[in-house]
């Protein structure tokens, strides 16, 4: 029987578009010990793991593990946000002149 943890894991896979395989060659893990984690009550996996599950699902690990009620969209904007803060500057600016034209109402 999967743990909220799996769910939340399948969910976001499978809303990436994302195999077992595919998801766990982002991680660094076998398909198998992925596909424990969404179907099997086991273990945690380590704080390590668990972010690294995180990055390749664009979430946190707070939403993961439901600890502080993290919502979904809340969390892929936190992710986004990690991913903004590692860019370089020409890159930032790039993408706020992209926004600046999405965001022509």
């Amino acid at each position: 029987m999967p743990t909220p943890l799996g769910e939340r894991v399948r969910e976001l896979r499978r809303k990436r578009g994302l195999t077992l395989e595919g998801l766990a060659e982002r991680v660094g893990s076998s398909k198998s010990y992925m596909w424990e984690i969404e179907n099997k009550d086991v273990a945690r996996p380590s704080a390590e793991k668990l972010a690294l599950i995180a990055s390749a699902l664009d979430t946190t690990s707070d939403y993961l593990l439901a600890g502080d009620g993290e919502q979904a969209e809340a969390a892929e904007d936190i992710a986004f946000y990690r991913k903004y803060k590692k860019m370089d500057a020409s890159a930032k600016e790039r993408l706020r002149k992209l926004l600046d034209i999405l965001d022509d109402d």
